[in-house]
């Protein structure tokens, strides 16, 4: 599955491309099972929305994950 991962507040933070989600300058930060997301080292560290296509919303507890690298 690839598509885009938006914050609670709407704004696109990352990217999917099969189980990676990456930053948005392609940096790889996490792997995605399902709507679980786990660090590199296999911690489970929080979830997606369980919503349907392409586009995904981070969980409001999830957004801390990626508020250090939201660019302006």
């Amino acid at each position: 599955m690839s598509g885009n991962i938006f914050n609670s507040n709407g704004t696109r933070v990352g990217v999917v491309d099969g189980a990676t989600i990456f930053s948005l300058n392609r940096q790889e930060l996490y792997h995605l099972k399902g709507i679980n997301i786990y660090r590199l080292s296999g911690e489970l560290v929080g979830h997606l929305n369980g919503t349907q296509g392409t586009d995904r919303r981070l969980d409001r507890s999830t957004d801390k994950l990626f508020s250090a690298r939201v660019s302006p």
